[in-house]
């Protein structure tokens, strides 16, 4: 089975060309250095617009099979942030640990991390996480959740992810 895992950058000024995507290459270079397992990026570069999120999301979980869609952007409080809000509609499950877990590990960074609204939920066989914007914040945020990320997906019937137990151990009960 091929591992797929979806990579999604909202950004209006991105999506139109006016700066780079820093943040989609951030997460795939974070995931090359966490994951053992062979794997295959899907990527998607989009506007701050909650349908096209929301399609973009349906998209990657149920047509492409990704197992993992992880986004980056829309998570502040502005007004064209709605990334929470399109993963909210899309998802069975929420996991707000997820969202707890990355504030928290903001918050040692930087104070305006309570500012942030990033969550995760399940669709189907897929997580989907929200990360911030901002590449290091990435890096942060998707070490210190991706412990629990592999075995999430074991309980969704999902492909089997190994990682590189130097950057990140899977924690996965003893029963499991």
């Amino acid at each position: 089975m091929n591992i797929r895992i979806g990579i999604v950058t909202i950004s209006d000024r991105a999506s139109q060309g006016i700066y780079e995507d820093k943040g989609g290459p951030a997460i795939r270079d974070c995931l090359y250095e966490i994951l053992t397992c062979p794997w295959e990026p899907v990527s998607r570069l989009i506007p701050d617009e909650q349908t096209r999120i929301e399609e973009t999301l349906k998209e990657l979980c149920d047509r492409e099979s990704c197992c993992l869609v992880v986004t980056t952007g829309g998570t502040g409080p502005a007004r064209r942030d709605v990334t929470p809000e399109a993963t909210e509609a899309v998802c069975e499950r929420l996991l707000d640990g997820f969202g707890e877990l990355m504030r928290a590990v903001s918050l040692k960074v930087v104070p305006t991390a309570i500012l942030s609204r990033q969550i995760a939920g399940t669709r189907g066989r897929s997580l989907i996480v929200n990360l911030p914007g901002k590449p290091s914040a990435i890096r942060d945020c998707l070490l210190a959740v991706f412990p629990a990320i592999p075995y999430c997906i074991d309980l969704l019937e999902g492909p089997y992810l190994t990682t590189n137990e130097a950057i990140v151990k899977a924690f996965r009960p003893k029963s499991a």
